[in-house]
Protein backbone atom coordinates (compact mmCIF):
# COMPACT_ATOMS: atom_id res chain seq x y z
CA UNK A 1 0.00 0.00 0.00
CA UNK A 2 1.26 3.59 -0.72
CA UNK A 3 2.32 6.14 1.71
CA UNK A 4 0.37 9.03 2.02
CA UNK A 5 1.30 12.21 0.27
CA UNK A 6 0.97 15.85 0.96
CA UNK A 7 1.50 18.20 -1.90
CA UNK A 8 2.56 21.64 -0.88
CA UNK A 9 3.15 23.87 -4.26
CA UNK A 10 5.32 26.62 -2.75
CA UNK A 11 8.85 27.41 -3.68
CA UNK A 12 9.24 28.86 -0.44
CA UNK A 13 8.15 25.88 1.83
CA UNK A 14 10.41 23.31 -0.53
CA UNK A 15 13.11 25.46 -0.63
CA UNK A 16 12.91 25.81 2.91
CA UNK A 17 12.57 22.13 4.14
CA UNK A 18 15.17 21.08 2.04
CA UNK A 19 17.59 23.88 3.75
CA UNK A 20 16.84 22.25 6.89
CA UNK A 21 16.90 18.42 6.07
CA UNK A 22 19.89 19.15 5.05
CA UNK A 23 21.33 21.14 7.94
CA UNK A 24 19.64 18.98 10.36
CA UNK A 25 20.41 16.11 9.02
CA UNK A 26 16.68 14.48 9.22
CA UNK A 27 14.40 13.86 6.12
CA UNK A 28 12.03 16.44 4.55
CA UNK A 29 9.59 14.31 5.97
CA UNK A 30 10.94 14.36 9.61
CA UNK A 31 11.48 17.86 9.23
CA UNK A 32 7.82 19.12 8.23
CA UNK A 33 6.33 16.84 10.66
CA UNK A 34 8.30 18.44 13.40
CA UNK A 35 7.33 21.75 12.03
CA UNK A 36 3.52 21.08 11.99
CA UNK A 37 3.51 19.60 15.49
CA UNK A 38 5.20 22.54 16.66
CA UNK A 39 3.25 24.42 15.39
CA UNK A 40 0.01 22.94 16.48
CA UNK A 41 1.41 23.36 20.10
CA UNK A 42 2.15 27.02 19.91
CA UNK A 43 -1.55 27.19 18.61
CA UNK A 44 -3.20 24.83 20.54
CA UNK A 45 -5.35 27.21 23.11
CA UNK A 46 -5.31 30.20 21.78
CA UNK A 47 -8.26 32.64 21.08
CA UNK A 48 -8.78 34.33 17.46
CA UNK A 49 -8.09 37.71 17.77
CA UNK A 50 -11.64 38.34 16.38
CA UNK A 51 -12.76 36.74 19.08
CA UNK A 52 -10.71 38.49 21.53
CA UNK A 53 -12.20 41.74 20.44
CA UNK A 54 -15.24 40.88 20.17
CA UNK A 55 -15.18 39.68 23.94
CA UNK A 56 -13.31 42.43 25.27
CA UNK A 57 -16.14 44.77 23.48
CA UNK A 58 -19.07 43.03 25.09
CA UNK A 59 -17.95 43.92 28.49
CA UNK A 60 -19.42 47.28 30.45
CA UNK A 61 -15.89 48.71 31.32
CA UNK A 62 -14.87 51.69 29.19
CA UNK A 63 -11.20 51.54 29.95
CA UNK A 64 -9.95 47.63 29.64
CA UNK A 65 -7.04 46.62 31.62
CA UNK A 66 -5.23 44.51 28.50
CA UNK A 67 -2.14 44.20 30.94
CA UNK A 68 -4.66 41.72 33.53
CA UNK A 69 -6.24 40.22 30.87
CA UNK A 70 -3.16 39.43 29.07
CA UNK A 71 -1.82 38.01 32.54
CA UNK A 72 -4.93 36.07 33.05
CA UNK A 73 -4.78 33.84 29.90
CA UNK A 74 -1.16 33.50 30.27
CA UNK A 75 -0.19 29.92 30.18
CA UNK A 76 3.45 28.65 31.51
CA UNK A 77 5.95 27.47 28.89
CA UNK A 78 7.03 24.05 30.75
CA UNK A 79 8.96 22.99 28.01
CA UNK A 80 11.49 25.78 28.16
Amino acid sequence: MAEPKLSVRSAKARDLAHRLARRENRTIVDIVERALEAYEISEAGREPASSFYARMAMTDDDDIDLEAVIREERQLNHNA
